[in-house]
């Protein structure tokens, strides 16, 4: 089983959204990742939990007023 760290731009392509979603929801939905450096990194096992357990469903919390 693979079990290697994925990049913002491979979880983006795996799960169909902008990258700039994966940003918001590290930020606002404390997506489950790691960062290493200036980069972050994931595992896909990690990230298919966090989705199944409904942890990006909703609305994200907005700054704006």
């Amino acid at each position: 089983m693979e079990d290697r760290w994925l990049s913002v731009d491979e979880v983006a392509v795996y799960l169909g959204i902008k990258r700039d979603t994966i940003y918001k929801w590290i930020e606002r939905k404390n997506m489950p990742g790691k960062k290493v450096g200036r980069l972050w990194k994931f595992k896909k096992a990690q990230i298919d939990e966090w989705i199944n357990a409904g942890q990006a469903a909703g609305p994200c919390e907005s700054t704006e007023n």
